[in-house]
């Protein structure tokens, strides 16, 4: 027996690359999140490659609070000037950049999180690192989904009405009636 109702007539799915705006406002919130994530990722990775340790050592070398070798360090920088480049570049790649990078960091987490206690853990990862790339996952996912993700987006949003130009017409010409 269903406990749920069907809703009648087709759900209508939301696509990211349907005629989005190139210039709004929401364009800051997106270069905003790649930088910021870009400067910090930045940071750990060269104070990490600061420290002269080995490329896959697994010691308990740290860098601001969080475990490192040498080969999270270079990632760390390639990730974070990947992310400059996003707030270079703004826009929907920016977004479209964090949403990604948001997802893989997350991924991230849980494949180190199953690999903390095992010799594969070559990038020598532990909890702290486990946790910091589960936040920085859903932060950058935050700041690509901000104004781009909602069935029920406001009118006076810019996805919404480069998606719906005909709403856009009827909706002023129902307040210049008014």
């Amino acid at each position: 027996m269903a406990s749920h109702t069907a809703h009648p007539g087709a759900r209508q799915r939301i696509k990211f690359d349907e005629a989005l705006p190139v210039d709004h406002r929401l364009n800051q919130v997106y270069r905003i999140g790649a930088g910021l994530m870009g400067l910090f990722l930045l940071a750990f990775g060269i104070l990490g490659l600061t420290n002269n340790i080995g490329f896959f050592d697994t010691g308990g070398n740290t860098a601001i609070g969080l475990n490192t070798n040498g080969a999270l360090s270079v990632l760390s920088i390639c990730v974070g000037l990947l992310l400059f480049v996003g707030m270079v570049i703004g826009g929907n790649f920016a977004s479209t950049l964090n949403m990604v990078l948001g997802v893989l960091f997350i991924l991230n987490g849980f494949l180190f999180l199953g690999l903390l206690s095992t010799d594969s853990n070559f990038l020598a990862f532990k909890i702290q690192n486990v946790l910091f790339s589960f936040v920085v996952g859903l932060v950058l996912m935050v700041f690509g989904m901000y104004g781009r993700v909602s069935t029920n987006l406001p009118h006076d949003n810019p996805y919404w009405r480069a998606r719906h130009p005909e709403g856009e017409q009827r909706a002023g010409s129902e307040v210049q009636a008014r």
